[in-house]
């Protein structure tokens, strides 16, 4: 496994209060959901590949809670 960068992040209280609910929604941690989101997203934009191995937290198969409205 890649070692991972530490870095201190500072965020809305709003913000991470959805985060903890949406990450608590796909049974993961905030950190993991924070890292599959960007990791999606980075994906998504073209930034890094989208072939080779995924992150141990990213599972596709799980859908975001906007997906039920």
């Amino acid at each position: 496994m890649p070692d991972k960068k530490k870095f201190l992040l500072r965020i809305d209280d709003r913000v991470y209060a959805a985060l903890e609910k949406w990450a608590a929604d796909d049974l993961r941690s905030i950190n993991a959901q924070i890292e599959f989101l960007l990791t999606d997203l980075l994906k998504k934009s073209g930034r890094i590949s989208t072939s080779g191995p995924l992150p141990n937290n990213y599972d596709s198969g799980l859908q975001s809670s906007n997906s039920e409205e």
